[in-house]
């Protein structure tokens, strides 16, 4: 008798729920929560998909172009000292102070190529004595440059010390000492002072 009650009691309480979950509108066209678009919106989506590699095609292009131009700038400003298009490594006063300094004077290390052909070409020579002399003339130059690097990278630090207290003088005498082993008529940008002008 009681159970039958509790029986009766419980199936419309399910009926109840199974209602409430049926009465829910559910729209079949918009299963993700979005319209399906026209097709006259959809085709025209297609037809921008298609275009963008063209689009793209130009922008690199222009990039190329513009590329292009601002290195031959960069160009011009290394053969004529223009500090508004010249590289970053060599814009600013420090460095062009640093260029001035290492310009006006002479420098073992400039000589380095031109010995050094001197001296393989001597050393292929198949005379003892030649090989010798060519072995002596390589310590030599060795010695020479790394002593005269040296005082260099002194007093340049001095005068940047001097000069530029108050501005960031990192990788300056780095930047001189690597400008030594280029010869003087291959330096870029080109040399702005004379040899013994003071900067």
């Amino acid at each position: 008798m009681f159970r039958s009650r509790s029986k009766e009691e419980k199936a419309p309480a399910t009926d109840k729920v199974t209602a409430d979950l049926s009465k829910q509108p559910r729209d079949p066209e918009a299963p993700k929560g979005r319209p399906t678009p026209k097709r006259s919106e959809a085709q025209t989506q297609r037809r921008r998909a298609s275009t963008v590699p063209s689009d793209r095609k130009e922008a690199a292009k222009r990039q190329r172009e513009v590329r292009r131009i601002e290195l031959a700038k960069q160009r011009e400003a290394l053969a004529n000292g223009d500090q508004r298009y010249l590289p970053a490594r060599d814009k600013g006063p420090v460095r062009k102070f640093v260029r001035d300094y290492v310009d006006s004077r002479f420098c073992i290390a400039e000589f380095f190529l031109p010995l050094a052909v001197i001296i393989l070409v001597l050393s292929m020579v198949r005379i003892g004595s030649l090989q010798n002399i060519a072995l002596l003339l390589w310590l030599a130059v060795i010695v020479l440059i790394v002593v005269d690097s040296i005082g260099l990278a002194f007093r340049l630090k001095k005068q940047l010390k001097e000069r530029f207290a108050d501005e960031p003088t990192k990788g300056a005498v780095a930047y001189g000492l690597m400008r030594t082993l280029q010869m003087r008529r291959l330096r870029l940008p080109k040399p702005a002072v004379k040899r013994g002008e003071r900067p």
